[in-house]
């Protein structure tokens, strides 16, 4: 048997480690460090927390904060949605592969494209709207993306239809791979489906439900500029404006650097703790997975 130092393994890594460090850790850096300038092309003067208290005063910052927050309730539609239809794909009903494959095909799609689509899908005259007509909800047609009233709801619904895809395939995919027998010992003992669903198939799922949530939690809040921007540019007037959007309106429309920099590390702030728990869920869930029995 080979006999290897303790320090050895860490020393093959190290230069991955320094590689990664560069690239991800000094832009990290240079936003903190320009979050605290009056930047002025490349640099500027320190002003310390200036642009931070800059940003928390200006109305626009907070309205994007509520948006941001506000698209988070998208995450408990999201599980609801992805479990339900994964028990009953699960159950395999009639035609259920074919079902799996049309509901994850909008997650595939690249998320501008879904975006530019739905843009014109929900404007006043469009699809949407046209489809309501005829078959004579017209109570129902609404101005989805040019009122500020539903602009922001039509967002978190293009959200849902899109993402709700991999939800569904990762519970199913986690159901395929569970113990039938307490299942089948329900229905011998008369359970019905929602006996089922709630006594066995949720604790059982409870590991993937917390990955699921930390992942669908970090992609609203990290990831909604792509929706926003591509469907209603953060309007009209400010009712779609995210914190990301937010971010670039105020670097580069305003050329406001430092303080788009300052709300850049505040959302950083903030996305922290969702990356951290994420990583104890995995961790927690290898331990459980190398104590379970075989």
């Amino acid at each position: 048997m080979v006999k290897v130092r303790p320090w050895v393994p860490y020393l093959y890594c190290a230069p991955l480690v320094a590689l990664l460090a560069f690239i991800f850790g000094y832009p990290l850096i240079k936003v903190i460090d320009f979050s605290m300038r009056l930047v002025r092309g490349s640099s500027g003067p320190f002003i310390g927390l200036t642009n931070y208290r800059n940003a928390i005063d200006d109305p626009t910052f907070r309205d994007a904060a509520r948006h941001s927050a506000t698209l988070l309730l998208v995450v408990p539609v999201l599980l609801a949605i992805s479990v339900l239809v994964s028990v009953l794909l699960y159950d395999q009903v009639r035609g259920w592969r074919a079902y799996r494959s049309v509901l994850f095909l909008p997650y595939i799609l690249a998320v501008p494209i879904v975006g530019i689509v739905a843009s014109y899908m929900f404007t006043l005259n469009g699809v949407v709207n046209s489809v309501l007509e005829k078959v004579g909800l017209k109570v129902l047609v609404i101005d989805w993306i040019g009122s500020e009233h539903y602009a922001l709801m039509t967002v978190m619904i293009v959200i849902v239809w899109r993402e709700v895809g991999f939800g569904i395939v990762l519970f199913l995919a986690r159901l395929l791979t569970q113990d039938e027998a307490p299942l089948e010992a329900a229905r011998i003992d008369g359970a019905g489906w929602w006996q089922r669903l709630w006594h066995v198939i949720l604790p059982e799922l409870r590991g993937t439900i917390e990955f699921y949530v930390v992942i669908a939690a970090t992609t609203v809040l990290a990831f909604a500029f792509a929706y926003v921007w591509t469907l209603t540019q953060g309007g009209p007037g400010d009712a779609t404006t995210t914190l990301e959007v937010y971010i670039y309106n105020t670097g580069e429309v305003q050329s406001l650097p430092g303080q788009a920099a300052a709300v850049a590390t505040m959302l950083l702030g903030v996305m922290c703790p969702f990356i951290a728990l994420l990583f104890w869920v995995r961790r927690r869930a290898a331990r459980e997975a190398v104590g379970s029995p075989a």
